[in-house]
């Protein structure tokens, strides 16, 4: 195997939108240093279940749901 081809992992602290931490491995920074996200799971709409809107668009959906309500994927 080549010599001084890998990066650098070494331990960072992550932390949360809510405050908790947690320690990773990591390439980023230096190590020690703290990563602070702006956006995890615990308050990005696509991880919470945020409110979603399915907009019937020149009646697409209702065209979907009657081709297709024989296989029970109509409306609920």
């Amino acid at each position: 195997m080549k010599a001084d081809i890998h990066p650098d992992y070494h331990s960072i602290t992550v932390v949360m939108t809510d405050g908790t931490e947690f320690t990773t491995r990591s390439t980023w920074g230096k190590p020690g240093d703290k990563m602070q996200l702006d956006i995890d799971p615990n308050s990005h709409p696509a991880w919470t279940g945020g409110s979603q809107q399915l907009l019937d668009r020149a009646g697409r959906v209702s065209r979907f749901n009657k081709k297709f309500e024989s296989f029970g994927l109509g409306t609920k």
